[in-house]
């Protein structure tokens, strides 16, 4: 009996590890990823709406 629960504790560690790495891994890059992202400036030229002048 204590070794099926040994065992059983043994693979919800090892779940519980491999679920632990795998978050911090996601939110590491996500904060990389987001640090990395280039700063949106206002464009300085405004669009004008005229027609195109094709031949």
């Amino acid at each position: 009996m204590t070794d099926w629960l040994n065992l059983l504790m043994l693979a919800c560690a090892s779940v519980g590890a491999m679920a632990f790495g795998v978050l911090t891994a996601y939110a590491l890059f996500r904060g990389c990823f987001a640090l990395m992202r280039p700063y949106r400036r206002q464009s300085q030229v405004k669009a004008s709406r005229q027609p195109a002048n094709v031949l």
